[in-house]
C-alpha cells in the first residue's frame, strides 16, 4: 500500500533528524569516552605560602597580621611601585611597537644585567666570554640552566643546599616533597639531585663545617646551586672570609657554582656588596652560572623579567652555548615578555633613573633591616629568656626564626598572626604598626612553661 504524503513527509524529516543527531550523539559518546582519560588525575596539593594568603584574607580579626608572602610592603602593610618604574613606564607608553623580542630576549636588558652581576668593567664582558639570554625571571633562568645541564652534561647532578628556596613542610607524600622550588625545577628536568648542609639550627646561622664538608666530599665536578645573597629562605649568608674558602674549595674539587641571585641590592642596599660572591669566584678563575630576577629589588613580580648568564672559555664557546640556551627557549615559551624588559632596560640604561632606583632600593633595604632590629628589640624589652640575635644576623627578606610548626600554630589560632609553618617570617610584612603586637605573640609561645 502506498505511504501517505504525511507519512512520507514524517518518515523524511524522521530521518533527517536522525542524520542530524547520530554526528553530536557519536561526539558525546567520544567525550564520555575521553573524560575516562584523566580520571587518574587527582588534584595537586595546596601551595602552602598560597594557604597562608587565603587564611589571612578570610580572617576578620581587625588584628590580623600576614608574615608570609614574599613580597615587599612599605610601613603601611601596602604593595609598591617604585618611582623609577613609574617614570620608567612614562617614558616608554606609546613609545614602541608589540613586536616579538628575538628568542634570545631584549639585548639592552642582557647588557645592563651583566654589568650589575659581573661588574661594569669586567673582562669577561670585554671579552664577550658571556653567553645570556633574558629569562622569565629567576624561576626561568634556572629551568633554561637546568635543562641545558640536562642536555649537555646528562652525567651530572645538582647539590642544592638544605633548606633551600619553598622548602616549607608540604604534606608528606613522597611524590610533593617540594612545591615550586630550585628542587621542583631540576627535578622537572630531570636532573639528578643531592642536598648539602647549609643552616644550623642550634645556631640559627650557617653550619660552615657540615658545607664545606660536603663540598670536599662530593664527587669532583659536581654542580652546585649558590644563592649569592639573602638566601631563601633563612636570611643566613657566608661571610666574606667563608665566601672566599668555599671558592678555594671549589676550585680544588672543579665544581661547577651556579649562582641564584634573586636579591641583588635588596639585602643590604648596596648591588656591588651583594654580588659580592660572584666577584670572589671570579677573581679566583672560576667558570659560573648566574640566574638574576627583577622581582625583588625592581618590584616587578608580575612582569617575570630576569637574565640567565655562563661564563664560557672565549667568545666562540659563548656564542655556541647562547645558541642552545635560545634553541631550549624556543619550544618552551617562544620568545620573553616585553614590557619588563622595557622597564628594566629604560632604568638601568639611564644615570638619572639608575641612581633613582638605587636610593629607592636602598630605602627597601633599610626598612627590612630597621624591622629586623625592632623586632629583636622589643623582644629583649619583653624579658625573653631565648637569643635573638640571628634576627638581625640574618639579610635579606626573610627571618628564620627557629619556630617550631606548633609555635607557629598558636601564633596563627590566638594571634591572627599567619607565617609558613616553618617559622619563616617574611620582614615585609612587619611594620611600625604590628612589630610591638608580633613580638609579644612570638614572646608568648615561645617563653618557656
Amino acid at each position: 500500500m502506498a505511504m501517505s504524503r504525511v507519512a512520507a513527509a514524517a518518515t523524511g524529516r524522521h530521518r533527517r533528524w536522525g542524520a542530524a543527531l547520530a554526528p553530536a550523539a557519536a561526539a558525546a559518546a567520544r567525550a564520555r569516552a575521553m573524560a575516562s582519560w584523566f580520571g587518574h588525575v587527582e588534584p595537586a596539593a595546596k601551595d602552602p605560602i598560597l594557604g597562608v594568603t587565603e587564611a589571612f584574607l578570610a580572617d576578620p580579626s581587625p588584628d590580623k597580621v600576614n608574615i608570609g608572602v614574599g613580597a615587599y610592603r612599605d610601613d603601611n602593610g601596602r604593595p609598591v611601585v617604585l618611582e623609577c618604574v613609574r617614570e620608567a613606564e612614562r617614558r616608554i607608553a606609546g613609545s614602541t611597537n608589540m613586536e616579538y623580542l628575538p628568542m634570545g630576549g631584549s639585548v639592552k636588558v642582557i647588557d645592563e644585567s651583566l654589568k650589575l652581576a659581573y661588574g661594569e668593567d669586567s673582562e669577561f664582558i670585554k671579552d664577550k666570554r658571556i653567553a645570556a639570554v633574558q629569562a622569565l625571571s629567576g624561576t626561568g633562568a634556572c629551568r633554561l640552566f637546568a635543562d641545558f645541564q640536562k642536555r649537555f652534561l646528562p652525567d651530572t647532578q645538582i647539590y642544592i643546599p638544605t633548606p633551600t628556596w619553598a622548602n616549607l613542610h608540604p604534606p608528606k607524600i613522597p611524590d610533593l616533597m617540594y612545591f615550586l622550588s630550585h628542587h621542583n625545577i631540576w627535578r622537572d628536568a630531570h636532573v639528578p639531585q643531592r642536598t648539602f648542609t647549609y643552616y644550623h639550627q642550634e645556631s640559627r646561622g650557617l653550619d660552615f663545617s657540615g658545607l664545606m664538608d660536603d663540598i670536599k666530599n662530593a664527587p669532583d665536578s659536581s654542580f652546585f646551586l649558590l644563592h649569592a645573597c639573602a638566601h631563601n629562605p633563612t636570611g643566613v649568608d657566608p661571610s666574606e672570609e667563608q665566601w672566599r674558602e668555599i671558592s678555594h674549595q671549589f676550585k680544588v674539587k672543579k665544581h661547577f657554582p651556579f649562582f641564584d641571585m634573586a636579591y641583588q641590592g635588596f639585602a643590604s642596599g648596596d648591588p656591588e656588596r651583594d654580588a659580592k660572591a660572584i666577584r670572589i669566584f671570579l677573581e679566583d678563575g672560576h667558570q659560573i652560572g648566574c640566574a638574576q630576577s627583577y622581582a625583588k629589588n625592581m618590584g616587578l613580580y608580575g612582569q617575570r623579567a630576569g637574565c640567565l648568564s655562563i661564563l664560557c672559555d672565549d667568545e666562540m664557546q659563548a656564542v655556541a652555548v647562547k645558541s642552545q640556551l635560545q634553541q631550549i627557549a624556543r619550544p618552551m615559551y617562544s620568545n620573553p615578555p616585553l614590557h619588563g624588559a622595557l622597564i628594566v632596560s629604560t632604568i638601568l640604561s639611564d644615570p638619572e633613573l639608575k641612581n633613582l632606583w638605587l636610593k629607592e632600593v636602598k630605602g627597601m633595604a633599610d626598612r627590612i633591616i630597621g624591622m629586623r632590629e625592632a623586632l629583636k628589640e622589643n623582644l629583649e624589652r619583653l624579658g625573653s629568656p631565648l637569643s635573638w640575635e640571628h634576627i638581625t644576623n640574618q639579610i635579606g627578606m626573610f627571618c628564620y626564626s627557629g619556630m617550631t610548626p606548633e609555635q607557629v600554630d598558636r601564633l596563627t589560632n590566638e594571634f591572627h598572626i599567619y607565617m609558613t609553618r616553618n617559622g619563616r617570617i617574611s620582614m615585609a610584612g612587619v611594620t611600625t604598626g604590628n612589630v610591638a603586637y608580633l613580638a609579644n605573640a612570638i614572646h608568648e609561645v615561645t617563653k618557656p612553661n
